[in-house]
């Protein structure tokens, strides 16, 4: 079953309801990347909140089977559904709320993920009904805040303490706690080169890393190769790796953006707690 043409057929069925004002592909299928494995994300805008009935009758029309039903929680409705063999995956937003996230990333500069992530999902996505209101938002962020990416910055630049106690939980072979530790960071470093390239973060986790890191300018060399030699590599070899990326990131970041990065801020990052005499 060719992907865009059930979320097209769906969107057809939600347009119809009169509180529906948009419908918009994102997710893996709107941005080419998806494979054998990819669901349809369906984000859906709403004039008022849907109730229970207009979440399940698209559902019925499309002889899907539910598989979870979410209530409002997180300025959010969603659910889950196979069509054939297809799963579909429906998130559901008050437009007003999307109204709200743009003001609130772009204008106060808020860091939050998951309203950065709708933002990139506008961004992206591919619209499917009520395609005026969806190219108005898109509209709206088409600049990337420097304020933004400043306060991207001095976030993700406090790496932690774990990451200070690398060589003891090497040393210790204190595997999940080290490779969790090599995570967290890597996490923080995409932070920072999302801010650097001014891109919203796309999905909380770094989905599609290698792609997002491909079509970024501003960048170590190899980082998608390195990035992932720290979780696939020799654990000495990967604190070693994973160090040397720190400096280049925090390198870059103090280049564009120097008063993100405060005095003693580098050097903490790559300081790691010495052994006892």
């Amino acid at each position: 079953m060719e992907l865009k043409d059930l979320a097209k057929r769906a969107a057809a069925i939600y347009i119809e309801n009169p509180k529906v004002d948009s419908v918009l592909l994102g997710g893996s299928v709107a941005r080419g990347l998806h494979d054998e494995f990819s669901d349809i994300e369906l984000f859906i805008f709403w004039k008022e909140a849907p109730v229970n009935e207009d979440r399940n009758e698209p559902i019925a029309r499309l002889a899907g089977k539910l598989l979870d039903f979410h209530p409002y929680e997180d300025e959010e409705w969603a659910e889950t559904y196979t069509v054939e063999t297809v799963k579909l995956e429906i998130s559901s937003f008050l437009s007003s709320t999307a109204i709200q996230y743009i003001e609130d990333v772009t204008a106060k500069f808020e860091t939050d993920y998951d309203k950065q992530v709708l933002l990139a999902t506008i961004q992206d996505g591919v619209p499917l009904e009520g395609i005026k209101p969806i190219l108005k938002l898109k509209q709206q962020i088409e600049q990337y805040p420097k304020d933004l990416a400043r306060a991207m910055i001095q976030e993700n630049a406090e790496l932690g303490s774990r990451w200070q106690n690398r060589e003891a939980l090497r040393a210790r072979h204190d595997w999940l706690m080290l490779y969790q530790t090599f995570v967290a960071v890597e996490i923080k470093l995409m932070g920072i080169l999302f801010a650097l390239n001014g891109e919203f973060v796309q999905h909380p986790a770094f989905k599609w890393q290698n792609h997002a890191l491909g079509k970024m300018k501003i960048l170590p060399k190899n980082s998608s190769e390195r990035f992932a030699s720290v979780l696939l590599g020799d654990p000495q070899e990967s604190v070693k790796v994973l160090e040397e990326l720190v400096s280049e990131i925090f390198q870059l970041a103090r280049s564009n953006y120097p008063e993100a990065i405060r005095a003693g801020v580098m050097e903490k990052a790559l300081w790691t707690r010495p052994r006892n005499n």
